[in-house]
């Protein structure tokens, strides 16, 4: 857990120092350079407003301002502040005036940036300048300003992001803590420490929700698991029975013979549904399926001949329309229509009836109704019918018939039960 929270620690620590390293880039680099339009523009207005109140009798001494040179010129007279040199190392006046091609603007000279404001009116000549010792001022107060506010800020945004980090850690801890002890039922795997409304919280309850499913899915499949040994072991005790009592001398041999020919094909379609139930798993993670048009009337009646026989009692019906095209293939609907038949001729009473609509066939048998616990848990594999059975051809009818994209759901009428197939599958 250690390892968890130093890394993302780590991390944070990492993202921190790099926002730190952009803002100082930009405000040592970017904003500077930004800025100089805006510090270009203060300073010319900062040479002119001076140019106003310089005469031709200018005191030597420069009075106005220190950090700015003037010169005044008007026919023979010239007059120049005592700071000019110290300014500007340049003594010929005219080689600085070539230089200044508009009224205000700037000019390389050695290396270093010179800026300048001039002003002509009847014949008088008068100019500031000044380097760029006045903006790189202007800069370090700027950033003498920003920077104590900047630093403070920042201070106060790490710790939030410490606070904040330190939080999403214990959350993270946390549900590791509880995926690490997913399948031990004594671990407290409540979620309510984390409260806040979050994608965390979300992650959490997937995970609950998760460990609640494999939950369930480990008890069905012991469940699974224990109605199999029963189903098997059913009809191989009854073999195993007979086969001693033939050779004990205390059961004729043709008449076991018969019984244990009865228990094996039990047996052996107990297998076969089996596999099958496997195959179409295998079909559906592989999408190993190709649909197609299927005439289901055929099928219908093939499948309604093979059944008869064995209910000379019941009395079977197809009703079908004019469009009895369905998509699939015909040994899944093949299986879904015998598996169907084969539980109505176990419950049906004197009739089974079959009709067939466009994307809809139901089939009705007048047997008892079935119990509305049962019914919710109908196609789970190995849950026990009505009469105490275990098997799994209405899980096969239910797997089929989602492959093929079509659904299936039971219905108690008042007399008797229905089973409607439908166009698309039901969430």
């Amino acid at each position: 857990m250690k390892y968890i929270g130093s890394r993302l620690s780590r991390q944070l620590f990492a993202i921190i120092i790099i926002i730190f390293g952009i803002v100082f880039i930009s405000l040592g680099i970017v904003l500077p350079n930004a800025m100089l339009p805006f510090y270009e523009r203060n300073l010319y207005n900062y040479l002119s407003q001076p140019l106003y109140l310089i005469q031709e009798n200018m005191q030597g001494n420069n009075t106005l301002d220190t950090e700015i040179a003037y010169v005044y010129r008007y026919e023979n007279t010239q007059v120049i502040s005592d700071n000019f040199t110290s300014i500007i190392p340049i003594r010929d006046i005219d080689e600085l005036t070539s230089r200044m091609t508009n009224g205000y603007g700037k000019f390389l000279f050695f290396g270093k940036w010179y800026y300048y404001y001039k002003m002509e009116s009847g014949g008088v000549t008068k100019f500031a300048i000044t380097n760029s010792s006045y903006i790189s001022k202007m800069r370090k107060e700027l950033l003498y300003t920003i920077l104590p506010i900047l630093f403070i800020t920042f201070v106060i945004v790490a710790f939030c992001l410490v606070g904040w980090s330190t939080i999403i850690v214990r959350k993270i801890t946390k549900l590791k803590n509880k995926i690490d002890h997913i399948d031990d039922d004594a671990y407290d795997h409540r979620v309510d420490d984390i409260k806040v409304d979050d994608e965390i919280r979300s992650l959490a309850l997937a995970i609950e929700d998760m460990r609640v499913s494999l939950k369930n899915q480990e008890e069905y499949r012991n469940q699974m698991y224990q109605n199999i040994s029963h189903d098997f072991k059913t009809p191989l005790t009854v073999i195993k029975s007979y086969v001693e009592a033939v050779h004990d001398g205390v059961e004729d041999e043709s008449q076991a013979l018969t019984i244990i020919e009865e228990q094996t094909n039990k047996l052996e379609q107990k297998v076969h549904s089996l596999l099958y139930l496997n195959k179409l798993d295998y079909i559906k993670d592989y999408k190993d399926i190709t649909l197609k048009e299927i005439d289901i009337t055929n099928l219908l009646e093939a499948s309604v001949t093979k059944f008869k026989f064995h209910r000379k009692d019941v009395v079977f019906e197809i009703q079908k329309g004019e469009k009895n095209i369905f998509f699939g293939t015909e040994d899944l609907w093949e299986t879904v229509i015998d598996n169907i038949l084969n539980n109505f001729m176990r419950y049906a009473e004197k009739e089974i009836k079959i009709t067939v609509k466009p994307n809809k066939i139901v089939f009705y048998n007048d047997g008892p109704p079935i119990d509305k616990d049962l019914l919710k848990v109908i196609f789970v594999p190995f849950r026990k019918g009505m009469k105490g059975e275990f098997g799994l051809g209405l899980s096969i009818i239910k797997k089929s018939l989602n492959l093929m994209e079509y659904d299936i759901t039971i219905k108690n009428q008042k007399k008797g039960v229905s089973f409607i197939i439908t166009k698309g599958i039901h969430k």
